[in-house]
């Protein structure tokens, strides 16, 4: 399995976006990297977990693009860490837009909230796919 990269190296910051489910089912995507013309490189947009509000708290989700997940043995094979913490993966198959395009959904765990920039490591039946990066607010 294979991570895509913001800068197509295969290292560094995640080629992902975020998913946002509000409290009232809204859901919102944003971005997790933009191109920073003066530094002339692509730079991490840090994820805001939001405040914890009990039940009415945001629901925020990592989804990565990459691709060797539509051929995973199972969902229970797909192992996720964010920032070292567990994340559990509710999807990892084919992205459904883009063909060849593979996709994992991974809820992003609210321990991290501070953690600034953390590592993202993925497993695949077994497989380690590469290294990447996010940012956290």
């Amino acid at each position: 399995p294979g991570i895509f990269t913001a800068d197509s190296s295969g290292q560094g910051l995640a080629a992902a976006s975020v998913l946002r489910i509000k409290a009232n089912g809204a859901q919102l995507f944003e971005p997790v990297s933009t191109f920073d013309q003066a530094q002339n490189k692509n730079v991490a947009i840090p994820i805001d977990l939001g405040p914890d509000l009990g039940s009415n708290t945001d629901q925020v989700f990592l989804i990565l693009f990459g691709t060797g997940y539509r051929f995973r043995s199972n969902l229970s094979a797909v192992t996720a860490t964010i920032g070292g913490a567990a994340s559990e993966v509710l999807f990892a198959g084919p992205q459904g837009g883009l063909i060849g395009l593979d996709q994992i959904n991974a809820r992003i765990p609210r321990s991290l909230i501070g953690r600034g920039d953390v590592g993202v490591n993925v497993t695949i039946d077994g497989k380690p796919a590469n290294p990447v990066r996010v940012s956290i607010k």
